[in-house]
């Protein structure tokens, strides 16, 4: 009985406020219910409908968020330094194989490019541009591995060199 009478002011406060709603106005990116000056150009009488507008959600910048711990304000937290190089070693490590692995597939590639003229395959005899189609996407395919090779050549000079870290 008390969840039917709670249903029934919910329902009669939220109908009431439905009826109020004034005439909306869009100037722009920006809604408002006042009516706007004749200097704002712009400005036009939103109809047919309801408007509900939800603002952005700001990011956190409480006084908590502000503050700075002790292991931040050092720089971060400290690692040992065996525990680093084993991190750096691993990384290096991984990255040479994923060098390796780009620079096989990248041989794989040019040898099927063949300078542009690939071998015809299947149907690509009968149909010229599946033929063309193919060679384009080869080319997509070497430029991007050829991307993927200079990316990972970075990343290993950006780690620390082996002998540094001995």
């Amino acid at each position: 009985m008390k969840y039917a009478i709670l249903t029934l002011l919910l329902a009669a406060s939220g109908a009431g406020s439905c009826w109020s709603q004034t005439a909306i106005y869009r100037c722009g990116n920006e809604y408002t219910n006042t009516l706007p000056s004749t200097q704002t150009g712009g400005c036009k009488l939103m109809e047919g409908g309801y408007v509900s507008v939800v603002p952005a959600i700001r990011p956190a910048t409480s006084a908590a968020a502000r503050v700075v711990s002790p292991a931040t304000a050092s720089g971060g937290m400290q690692i040992d330094a065996s525990v680093q190089q084993s991190r750096d070693s691993d990384a290096r490590k991984i990255l040479q194989f994923e060098l390796r692995k780009a620079e096989a597939r990248q041989a794989e590639l040019q040898k099927e490019y063949n300078n542009g003229e690939p071998d015809k395959q299947g149907g690509e005899a009968r149909n010229y541009q599946k033929y063309l189609d193919r060679v384009v996407e080869l080319k997509a395919s070497l430029t991007r591995n050829e991307s993927d090779i200079a990316g990972i050549r970075r990343e290993l000079g950006r780690l620390p060199s082996a002998s540094a870290a001995k």
